[in-house]
């Protein structure tokens, strides 16, 4: 059993306001596999399966074939480097931290160079703050936070044309340093939306200590 918030005038709940529920683990069978789609970075497949409660029923699930990396780059000003760029399968814009996939990488080297790609800076500092899997519902997709200080904006020509080119390729069309208390506004002004983000900045903060 665990412990959960009990309904307002639950006549079992505690006096901190908790009631105790039953809650079971469930155990999925999965009777049979059928690969449906596959492509350099994602794969599909459906899933003939019995359910926790013994309901037979198919599960489609998408497999991440590589880790994707998140960074919260921060000025020492405590501004956040963001990106807005059009998100193809929303049809909108988004403003997000620089992420990406690892492409089978070195995990802190593929921040790395997603940082450098994505927003035209390095960092000297670079630690990783969490991991987190996007939409596990119907999602096999781990992703690594890291948190990068002691930025430093290119500085060679190449450099620069490099990080201009990637952006472009991404549909990158700004760069912004956000100062870290504008971001709530943001997030309640429905500018910021992507859940990975709101995720990644929720790592920084703890691993700040400014929870």
């Amino acid at each position: 059993m665990r412990k959960v918030p009990a309904p307002r005038g639950d006549a079992t709940a505690g006096a901190v306001g908790y009631g105790l529920v039953m809650t079971h683990s469930g155990c999925w069978t999965t009777r049979s596999s059928t690969p449906k789609y596959t492509n350099p970075w994602i794969s599909v497949r459906e899933d003939a399966v019995v359910r926790p409660d013994g309901v037979e029923g198919v599960y489609g699930v998408v497999t991440m074939r590589n880790p994707a990396v998140f960074v919260v780059a921060m000025t020492d000003e405590d501004e956040v480097l963001m990106v807005s760029l059009y998100r193809y399968p929303t049809q909108a814009m988004s403003l997000e931290v620089p992420a990406g996939g690892s492409d089978g990488e070195n995990l802190m080297l593929a921040a790395q160079r997603e940082l450098a790609e994505e927003t035209g800076y390095t960092a000297r500092e670079w630690r990783e703050i969490g991991r987190m899997n996007a939409l596990n519902g119907v999602c096999d997709a781990p992703e690594h936070v890291f948190l990068a200080t002691g930025l430093q904006a290119a500085a060679s020509v190449e450099d620069v044309e490099r990080a201009a080119r990637e952006q472009k390729a991404e549909g990158i069309s700004a760069v912004r340093a956000v100062p870290w208390r504008d971001l709530t506004r943001l997030v309640a002004d429905g500018e910021i939306t992507d859940g990975e983000t709101l995720a990644a900045l929720m790592f920084a903060a703890a691993a700040l200590g400014w929870l």
